[in-house]
């Protein structure tokens, strides 16, 4: 597979900053030719590397975050110019604040590591995959364009200090209220059995 070089990552960061101060690009409008992977890798923990140096400027993970897209299993950064793949471990993306909407209904809104506010809804839903053997939970929230962003421990821990149990297709369920929907977390019995 072809490695786009410091050129291509330079034409892209140019790129990229003509778009900064208009909110997300229209990258959905964009159809540029596929140019190669570069080396760029977006850690389980969040962290993004360049040929294997953490980017230390936020603002620029900001920007390259940005333009992220996901098509199937891949991950690619787009610009109008051209579009090129890197490599992301887990997500590209943490929930590292969590702060619950006052009003009626119940509404979570989540920070991520670059910044951006989500709120928890059916347009951003929650989801909870098993962890290994531990017997846990990683949990994960929907930012956009097909990018998930993981909760990291405390936002988690916060999320089960909101859990409550519902009725969902006959079985009690474990799980957490955003925006007018339900995300179930476990079965209510496998808990009680873990107390």
């Amino acid at each position: 597979m072809a490695k786009a070089g410091q050129g291509a990552l330079d034409e892209i960061t140019a790129s990229l900053t003509r778009e900064k101060n208009r909110g997300l690009p229209p990258i959905e409008q964009w159809n540029p030719p596929y140019c190669g992977e570069i080396d760029m890798v977006i850690a389980a923990d969040g962290t993004w590397f360049y040929q294997n140096s953490p980017i230390g400027r936020s603002a620029l993970v900001k920007l390259f975050a940005s333009v992220l897209k996901r098509e199937g299993d891949r991950y690619v950064l787009v610009t109008p110019v051209e579009k090129v793949g890197v490599r992301v471990v887990d997500v590209p993306f943490l929930a590292v604040e969590l702060v619950v909407g006052a009003g009626q209904e119940r509404v979570l809104c989540f920070r991520t590591n670059v910044d951006d506010w989500v709120e928890a809804g059916p347009e951003h839903p929650l989801r909870f995959e098993p962890a290994g053997n531990t017997g846990g939970l990683k949990p994960y929230l929907h930012v956009r364009r097909g990018l998930w962003a993981k909760a990291t421990r405390a936002v988690y821990y916060d999320l089960v200090a909101l859990g409550e149990e519902r009725e969902i297709d006959g079985r009690r369920m474990f799980g957490v209220a955003s925006g007018g929907a339900f995300f179930p977390m476990a079965p209510a019995d496998a808990l009680q059995d873990l107390a």
